[in-house]
């Protein structure tokens, strides 16, 4: 991209390993880095947890002049700095929270030069008079964080980083650099129109992330069944996400009864309450939350090990984000989504008033979930499909398709032609819910009424709840047997379908497993060579410590330091600077501390032993 391309990315790397005790880069960061300090605009899509911010923060550090991060939320740019400073970076933010002695502090900094990166909401950068101010010093780039937010065609649009669009003509030969998590094709695209980038570099990551294990189960009895995700993870951190604000006070009611220490989170709350919350979460005083989605996009925690979903998301793309909160530190973690088909019609009353120029994309989104949902493909696969991308592999296992959570119903055949052959007698006038019934031989008024119960195809499926049922219609229909049509999702057969009648294709049908649920190669590869017992005292410390300093535990150190350091056992400076994660100014920070609880540990069981 640039001349000395080779020695920039030497540099970057050396300053990863100083400052963030990191040994290498991770898939496509070296080519976002050389790109970021190369001085050509670009578009940056990695997952959440693939190491997005390091791509513009670590160039920040080997280019001369100060960096400029837009962000949308005070909450995030907060962390973010906060986490740099304890790294030993100079990084600073400008925001409302700050009172004018405050702010005019970082201003003194910026005109002293002592600042490397500052972050700034698209309001304050937008302001005329704070934009001259910029302007004469000396800017290394900008960088805008949560860029999918300028693109109408995005899952979170915010019509004040439209605005950000000024940007390359008011500061003349600015490289501008868009990072994103989620963006399809028609949003990187729109990144770059609305932004005014020129001939940008588009440098688009796997959007697979290994370390999550996916399970999808039809929403039956939805209390008991987070609580049996919450039992499998005591102790570790949580989010659970629901579709109304009144599911969100149900779920921390009830969960509370039951002894679980859970907080809500919902637009509806007052604004001190909600950030009491979400604080009390972040620095580890309450383990779980639950909440809408308007939670989310300004927590930077790395360690949160679940995310539940109480009810679908309205995309696959904020699916993809909202579980893409846990396991940050790539750690493994678990992402459980509980759905019913009256998710599909909550959505559809919710999204009623969209604009007309996005109803039938959104439409289309809401359509793609829900045939995830109740698809039988690799969860992995599935994901990667929807946006673009190919996945390889035979068995991720780490979703519970592949992890063989579900079974695989044998006579899928027989079973597809079965309910394929109803809806034909039905004449293709009815929904998924009454083909169902007239299935199992449901005695409802309306079938009677109808005379179905008449047909040669009622109670075919008696053997069966109605429930299973149901889910089969739904998979024929993720898999294209079945198609649904009009306001009421009237069922009828596709062309594939009535190859399936002739018996020239086959579906595959899943029904819930009463096998007990494997554990993933994720979870046993990251505790492998792990003490759990000194793994759970460095963690006390870490807890301890964050406590002290009045910042969140993962800032310290996150669960993959601790994890190393419980594998390696360090007993000193040199070797603790060999942790994952450990920097020098970290080192210089906590390396005593941890050091002295690991020979303290030692000591104790060396003394049990003898």
């Amino acid at each position: 991209i640039f001349v000395n391309g080779g020695a920039m990315i030497e540099a970057i790397a050396k300053i990863l390993k100083k400052y963030w005790g990191y040994d290498g880069f991770l898939p496509m960061q070296a080519r976002a880095m050389t790109c970021t300090a190369g001085g050509r605009d670009s578009i940056v899509v990695l997952p959440t947890g693939g190491g997005k911010s390091l791509c513009y923060q670590a160039p920040a550090l080997a280019l001369s002049g100060m960096a400029v991060v837009v962000s949308p939320l005070i909450a995030l740019m907060k962390d973010q700095v906060d986490a740099l400073v304890d790294c030993g970076i100079p990084a600073a933010r400008i925001d409302s929270t700050q009172s004018p002695p405050e702010q005019r502090a970082v201003i003194n900094q910026i005109k002293d030069r002592q600042i490397k990166m500052i972050y700034l909401s698209p309001e304050r950068l937008g302001s005329h008079g704070f934009l001259d101010f910029l302007k004469q010093h000396d800017l290394s780039f900008i960088a805008i964080d949560e860029a999918h937010c300028i693109s109408m065609w995005g899952h979170d649009f915010r019509p004040e980083y439209r605005q950000l669009g000024e940007l390359k003509s008011a500061i003349e030969g600015i490289p501008i650099h868009a990072f994103t998590a989620t963006a399809t094709q028609e949003v990187q695209a729109d990144i770059a129109r609305q932004l005014n980038l020129k001939e940008p570099e588009i440098i688009v990551g796997s959007f697979d992330r290994p370390n999550l294990i996916y399970k999808v189960q039809r929403r039956r009895d939805i209390l008991n069944q987070v609580r049996s995700v919450l039992d499998r993870h005591p102790g570790e951190s949580g989010i659970i996400y629901c579709i109304r604000r009144r599911d969100v006070e149900e779920m921390c009611s009830n969960l509370n009864e039951h002894g679980y220490k859970v907080a809500p989170y919902h637009a509806g709350m007052e604004n001190e309450h909600r950030k009491k919350n979400q604080d009390a979460f972040i620095n580890e005083q309450v383990g779980i939350i639950a909440a809408t989605i308007a939670f989310g996009m300004g927590i930077d925690k790395s360690n949160i090990r679940y995310v539940i979903h109480a009810g679908m998301p309205k995309s696959l793309e904020h699916y993809q984000q909202e579980s893409g909160r846990a396991g940050r530190d790539g750690l493994e973690a678990e992402c459980c989504l509980f759905y019913s088909g009256g998710d599909y019609g909550t959505w559809k009353s919710i999204l009623k008033d969209t604009p007309p120029e996005v109803i039938e994309i959104t439409m289309a989104k809401l359509n793609a979930m829900y045939d995830f949902c109740t698809g039988v493909t690799c969860r992995h696969k599935a994901i990667l499909t929807y946006f673009g991308q190919e996945y390889l592999k035979d068995n991720c296992a780490a979703c519970d398709v592949c992890l063989g959570d579900l079974d695989t119903v044998k006579d899928a055949l027989i079973i597809a032609q079965k309910i394929l052959s109803c809806i034909l007698r039905l004449h293709e006038r009815f929904g998924g819910d009454y083909t169902a019934a007239v299935l199992t031989g449901s005695c409802d008024q309306r079938i009677l009424e109808y005379g179905h119960n008449q047909l040669s195809t009622y109670a075919l499926l008696s053997d069966y709840p109605k429930r299973i049922v149901r889910d089969w219609i739904e998979q024929l229909a993720a898999q294209g047997f079945i198609l649904k049509t009009g306001d009421y999702n009237t069922l009828q057969v596709t062309q594939n379908g009535r190859q399936v009648l002739n018996g020239s294709q086959t579906p595959h049908l899943l029904q819930p497993s009463t096998k007990k649920t494997k554990v993933s190669k994720a979870h046993l590869d990251s505790w492998e060579g792990v003490d759990r017992e000194l793994f759970e005292r460095l963690r006390a410390l870490r807890s301890s410590i964050a406590t002290k300093k009045g910042m969140p535990a993962y800032i310290v150190f996150g669960d993959s330091s601790i994890r190393d350091m419980a594998r390696r056992r360090p007993g000193n400076r040199e070797s603790f600077l060999m942790v994952h994660g450990v920097g020098e100014k970290k080192c210089d920070q906590y390396g005593e501390l941890f050091l002295n609880a690991i020979r303290d540990y030692d000591k104790i069981n060396s003394s049990d032993d003898e």
